[in-house]
């Protein structure tokens, strides 16, 4: 089986529920990602931060988990960073995403043994034209040299395969929601199991926005 690791990127979140702590959100956000990143099995987990962030690295994660400092958090960068430790799989998600389901990044690494790249899209408040970013990028490396120097963000499957050789080489996975508005709450389903630090912040303040 192929070497494979599956990446957070702890961005900062674009946007924090009214009278919750940025700070305190984005690490409630970045440890119930890491929290499904730990139950996957065959599969190692990482995380990566900009250079200007790594002291986040001393508040996130466990003993022993992977992670990358880089100058940028775009996918070529860290794609490029994660291949020089030997692994031959990689798949990046966003750091918004609590309530994840695992099953979703499977299948992101199931179509690599195939094709180059596979994209799953954002779905959500920022999405409604189809140009809200990714929600996940997997790739078999090393990376193919036409990936840009782009986040997550800026990146759509469609773009992705106007850049590809040919457009079947960017594989379609399952897109989901990430948390950067208020409408997004909304997508949270309290009988999920999971994304118990998020939970709890939420709980613990008045959503009226």
């Amino acid at each position: 089986m192929p070497r494979r690791v599956v990446v957070a990127l702890l961005a900062p979140p674009v946007w924090s529920p009214p009278g919750i702590d940025p700070v305190a959100w984005r690490l409630a956000l970045a440890e119930d990602v890491l929290d499904v990143l730990a139950t996957l099995a065959e599969v190692e987990a990482a995380v990566a931060v900009e250079i200007a962030d790594s002291e986040l690295l001393t508040r996130v994660g466990w003993p022993g988990l992977r992670w990358y400092a880089v100058p940028a958090l775009d996918v070529a960068t860290v794609f490029a960073a994660v291949a020089s430790d030997g692994f031959e799989q990689a798949v990046l998600l966003v750091g918004d995403a609590p309530d994840m389901p695992g099953m979703l990044i499977a299948k992101l690494l199931r179509p690599l043994t195939t094709r180059p790249i596979a994209a799953a899209p954002a779905v959500g408040s920022f999405a409604v034209d189809g140009s809200g970013g990714l929600f996940g990028l997997g790739a078999a490396l090393p990376a193919p040299t036409w990936l840009p120097e782009a986040p997550l963000d800026m990146l759509t499957p469609q773009s992705l395969r106007r850049l590809a050789p040919r457009a079947t080489d960017v594989a379609p996975a399952s897109g989901w929601h990430r948390l950067r508005s208020p409408e997004d709450l909304r997508q949270l389903d309290p009988r999920l199991e999971g994304w118990d630090a998020t939970r709890a912040l939420l709980s613990a303040t008045p959503r009226d926005s």
